[in-house]
């Protein structure tokens, strides 16, 4: 096959497939938030007990992290088109029968479902972009718009849950998955056209797919029993023994089977490890840090759930600049750990002025420049890394590469939910505690239960510091550092950064 068969990409349709692309994204970030705000009304519709309504949040989580590998080898076998279509129809189709549900199995059979097609759509959405996007500056633009979304959905989410849980019903924030995902899928279909010869054609590695799974899923299992039955549990213990035993029988099996799920060429570039690090510590600060502001603005300041949802608009706002303005404009001229460590950097500063929190902080003249802080930050940071993610993977390692992105993410907010709200709990417990002889009326007790609560949330915060600060020396460590041997072989990313001869390099490596 020809190289002039494969160099036609330049053509319009490549624009208009980034907004569908984009919109699934959307729905599949946006998703893991939305039903958070809903989460008491259904609990009280469905009869839903206190012990078992994490698992409307876990069963998603579990899913789709524990599939993920697998979703993004199937794309690279399949065909991205095709799983990323089909991927966007189940997920419509069990949002549907959670809007529906009658009861709590029905319900986090749904979760489930949604977990599962999402990990098909997800990797499939971001390898799409990196074979359809080959030019530097195009790929920067396109990404920074996915970087954007990938950021700031979350928040949208908080936003979107609030209007739909207090003004229609919580079964909305699972239809409204519905008509995102026909969209996506009916423009997926007609306009997206995948570039030939990139799909992989090996077997798949079964043995691989059993290990990976069963290993995330422990993983990420383990960290949400760790969050309610404690760290030093017996049960939690073998939970984390039994990952690390799955994962490194996993690692094992990819060194000999003849098509492995996760060619180690694909983590061991010391560029993709670094995104792969520095963008699972960023989630861990990030998710925990959703989680005590909304708690915050809820019970603290008593704000409604569409307050909340708007009092997040600034660290849109933020991230939307942070990536489409910043990020998207010095990728082709700056190295890519020049802009990821100094973003995880501003991000940390954002989110050292939220340890400053106390029950009377002022939302103007503390909590909003630390949102908008936090969100120039991490948008300038995940742009790069989104892209750097795939830059110089061959065509046929895209989706399980994209889907590696997104599996440092899901168990990087898996770990961050569980640790950061252990130690908030530890925290507000050792200070209630020690304050408790003062509180002799109810005023003063429920008083100091709210001065408890923000003092555990800032001491957790000082932690999302520290982590940060970790993304970023490690993003300026192992980023781009040097210039890698034999880059023009592998396709990977240059020394000097996003300066499009990665981009030259990769696209015969598509055409083959």
């Amino acid at each position: 096959m020809s190289k002039t068969t494969q160099t036609p990409l330049p053509d319009p349709s490549r624009w208009k497939a980034l907004v569908f692309i984009a919109l699934a994204q959307l729905m599949v970030v946006l998703d893991a938030t939305i039903v958070n705000i809903a989460l008491p009304s259904a609990q009280r519709a469905l009869g839903i007990s206190d012990g078992n309504r994490q698992w409307v949040i876990t069963a998603y989580a579990l899913a789709f992290g524990g599939l993920l590998l697998f979703g993004g080898r199937i794309a690279d076998l399949w065909g991205r088109k095709r799983t990323f279509v089909v991927g966007l129809l189940g997920f419509a189709a069990a949002s549907a029968l959670g809007g529906a549900a009658t009861g709590q199995a029905m319900l986090l059979g749904s979760r489930a479902l949604q977990g599962v097609f999402g990990a098909l759509l997800a990797p499939a959405a971001l390898s799409l972009l990196a074979v359809m996007f080959t030019d530097a500056k195009e790929r920067a633009k396109a990404f920074g718009i996915y970087g954007a979304i990938a950021g700031g959905g979350g928040a949208v989410g908080l936003i979107l849950g609030g209007f739909l849980t207090e003004y229609l019903d919580w079964r909305w924030t699972f239809y409204v998955n519905i008509p995102f995902a026909i969209v996506a899928a009916a423009g997926a279909y007609f306009v997206i056209r995948e570039p030939a010869g990139g799909r992989n054609r090996s077997s798949l590695d079964i043995p691989g797919v059993v290990l990976s799974t069963l290993g995330l899923v422990t993983l990420v299992y383990a960290f949400t029993r760790a969050e309610s039955a404690g760290w030093t549990h017996q049960t939690t213990i073998w939970l984390f023994v039994a990952s690390v035993v799955l994962l490194a029988a996993f690692v094992a099996t990819e060194y000999v089977v003849r098509s492995p799920l996760l060619p180690m060429r694909v983590l061991t570039d010391r560029n993709r490890g670094g995104v792969y690090l520095s963008l699972g510590l960023a989630v861990i600060a990030m998710f925990g840090l959703f989680l005590f502001l909304t708690y915050y603005l809820q019970v603290v300041k008593g704000y409604s759930p569409v307050k909340t949802g708007f009092a997040f608009l600034p660290m849109i706002a933020g991230m939307i600049t942070g990536s489409t303005q910043i990020g998207a404009r010095l990728m082709t001229r700056v190295p890519a750990r020049f802009l990821m460590g100094p973003g995880f950097l501003l991000a940390a500063t954002g989110m050292l002025l939220l340890t400053q929190l106390e029950i009377d902080s002022s939302y103007s003249t503390l909590i909003l420049p630390a949102q908008l802080l936090l969100g120039l930050g991490m948008g300038t940071a995940f742009m790069p890394a989104m892209s750097l993610s795939t830059i110089g993977v061959e065509a046929r390692d895209s989706g399980v590469a994209s889907a590696m992105v997104n599996t440092s993410q899901q168990v990087g907010g898996a770990i961050g939910t569980a640790l950061l709200n252990t130690i908030a709990a530890s925290a507000t417990t050792s200070y209630i505690t020690s304050h408790a002889a003062a509180a002799t009326t109810p005023g003063a007790q429920k008083l100091l239960q709210l001065q408890g609560m923000v003092h555990g949330y800032s001491s957790a915060i000082w932690w999302a510091v520290g982590i940060l600060g970790g993304a970023a020396v490690i993003a300026l460590v192992l980023i781009n550092a040097g210039r890698p041997d034999g880059a023009a072989q592998t396709g990977a990313a240059s020394g000097d950064g996003a300066d499009g001869v990665d981009d030259e390099v990769r696209i015969p490596v598509v055409a083959h």
